[in-house]
């Protein structure tokens, strides 16, 4: 396997992410029942987290999508957002989650909410499945958090390097050699 060669070990399996995910997918049917949920995935990462996710929650939840740039295809966050794709509807009055794959640097992510929190949402949270608080460099704080992770270049279900590696059902640790080329 081409792909599979490129990963140094395995960090999270399919067997561990389906069952972190079953249970965020919980915790936000208790905490959203009765509210005016809308996920707001962040694009493209959020894509295999945001449809496992919405699956395992059992309110109603209206699905929209962002698309901002912090990257160029390098590695590290420039800190520089751009808004390729803005959202499709007014929040005003929505209870506001935002999905992300990972939060590292926390700069886009903050960006985002306070853009987003601009437009009068009636809440506004994160999710994301990954943690790299040793990355932080921008006050925030997920709500919800599948795993936090270490300071390694992870990659599969959903995270890429380079637009490469999304489609692995699995997280694992990309080898160096394969990023410090």
């Amino acid at each position: 396997m081409g792909m599979e060669n490129d990963i140094l070990k395995i960090l999270l399996s399919e067997e561990e992410i389906k069952a972190k995910v079953q249970e965020i997918g919980a915790a936000i049917s208790r905490d959203y029942e009765g509210k005016n949920l809308l996920l707001v995935g962040a694009l493209k990462g959020c894509v295999v987290f945001m449809a496992d996710l919405m699956r395992e929650i059992t309110v109603h939840a209206k699905i929209d999508f962002m698309a901002v740039s912090s990257y160029g295809s390098g590695v590290k966050s420039t800190g520089v957002v751009r808004i390729l794709k803005d959202l499709d509807r007014d929040i005003a009055g929505y209870d506001v989650l935002i999905i992300e794959d990972i939060l590292d640097s926390g700069k886009t992510l903050f960006y985002l909410k306070k853009l987003l929190a601009e437009r009068k949402p009636a809440s506004i949270k994160i999710a994301t499945l990954l943690d790299k608080p040793e990355r932080r460099e921008a006050d925030i704080v997920p709500d919800y958090v599948g795993f936090v992770v270490p300071n390694e270049f992870v990659v599969g279900y959903g995270l890429d390097y380079d637009e490469k590696y999304r489609n692995l059902p699995y997280i694992g640790v990309l080898k160096p050699a394969v990023y410090e080329k």
